[in-house]
């Protein structure tokens, strides 16, 4: 389930979020030199991405915020900034720019501090904006568990764009984030339990903005859809001609 879209139209121009998505490819592309040599790479990625072993030995602590701004491959950036993409910019639209900001940012830190006291020891770097992105998710969640959002279903050679609630596409996100970080032991190299800890610290940060809607009272009037018009799209007809059987 590859999420491509919601349906859950921003009532602002979400400067922050492109702000942030800019940022992130502005570092990447500065930090392409590093990649041409493995043992540069190393280096750069030990200095400033996030060690848990380093930060519990009392160093390192600019870390926090600096690896929430490095990426390990074009794949792993764009994929965190089309989730920033589709979900942030309604949190922003009722959080405020400044508010938004500071949400995305304590995301990331609680995510990272989630991910060391599941693995203290560890001595990999963790870097990426999945910690933060997983804490705006959570606090989607919490406003919009029934807003849709287009997702691309690949099986195989199966591929099909079906529109389902916000809850089970995340839903099905965040299980897979508690299995693998439950049967994995880190050898793939990402961080499971971030992801899992920024979700919910996102959910707890989000939950005065959902208070001063109202908590329940808010769901039982939206039904937990966008509280405004739904956006409708309609997918472009094929262009491949059809044959037909003899």
């Amino acid at each position: 389930m590859f999420p491509l879209r919601d349906h859950n139209p921003s009532t602002r121009t979400p400067w922050v979020v492109w702000t942030l998505i800019a940022v992130n490819i502005a570092v990447f592309v500065l930090t392409l030199p590093e990649f041409q040599s493995d043992r540069r790479l190393y280096a750069f990625l030990m200095e400033w991405g996030l060690v848990p072993a380093r930060v519990l030995a009392g160093e390192g602590w600019m870390t926090f915020l600096s690896s929430m701004f490095l990426h390990g491959g074009w794949l792993h950036l764009l994929g965190n900034m089309l989730f920033l993409w589709i979900f942030g910019d309604n949190l922003e639209a009722e959080m405020g720019r400044a508010g938004f900001l500071l949400f995305y940012l304590a995301g990331g830190v609680g995510a990272a501090f989630l991910q060391i006291a599941a693995d203290p020891g560890a001595t990999a770097p963790m870097v990426g904006a999945s910690g933060a992105i997983a804490a705006v998710m959570g606090g989607y969640l919490l406003l919009f568990p029934r807003a849709r959002v287009d997702v691309l279903i690949i099986i195989v050679v199966f591929l099909r764009i079906l529109a389902v609630p916000a809850w089970l596409m995340l839903a099905v996100w965040l299980g897979l984030q508690f299995v693998n970080g439950l049967a994995g032991d880190g050898a793939d190299g990402v961080a499971y339990w971030a992801h899992a800890g920024g979700f919910g610290v996102g959910m707890i940060l989000a939950l005065p903005a959902w208070l001063r809607r109202g908590g329940t009272a808010f769901w039982q009037r939206t039904q937990g859809t966008p509280p405004r018009p739904a956006a409708a799209y309609r997918l472009a007809a094929s262009h491949i001609p059809r044959v037909r059987r003899r």
